[in-house]
């Protein structure tokens, strides 16, 4: 429950961040972030991408956190990887989760995916056909 209410906090600042995005840029967000969901499918732990090994025990990682906090920086460059960052860790961290209360959240991922997948013509396009390709499973 508690994870939950955090999530969902850090999901509201993410969601502004990402709505006071150009369309351009948040194109490139939506490559960015399908990337590291990709990337951190590859992992062992996908849900604990960007978390140190020596805590791959913990029922969640750090790296919603680290995201969240990067999202939060001054270099847009920055931020723009924390925001890819926690959607790509909170995807998978909500995705198959048991916990009925993170249900809501994985749906509120999936439509800014979703949104930020359908914001770039061409790029867009391309995003749509790695999504399918498997990669980002």
């Amino acid at each position: 429950m508690t994870r939950a209410r955090q999530l969902q906090r850090q999901f509201q600042q993410i969601e502004r961040s990402i709505s006071s995005l150009p369309v351009r840029t948040r194109s490139r967000l939506g490559l960015m972030a399908l990337r590291e969901i990709g990337q951190a499918s590859k992992c062992e732990f996908p849900h604990l991408y960007g978390t140190a090994p020596e805590q791959r025990y913990m029922p969640w990682g750090q790296g919603t956190d680290i995201g969240y906090n990067r999202s939060k920086s001054e270099n847009p460059e920055v931020a723009l990887r924390g925001i890819a960052l926690w959607l790509a860790v909170a995807y998978h961290e909500t995705k198959d989760s048991q916990y009925v209360s993170l249900q809501p959240q994985h749906r509120q991922l999936l439509r800014v995916l979703r949104e930020l997948r359908d914001t770039g013509g061409e790029q867009a396009n391309a995003a749509a056909q790695w999504m399918r390709s498997g990669a980002a499973a």
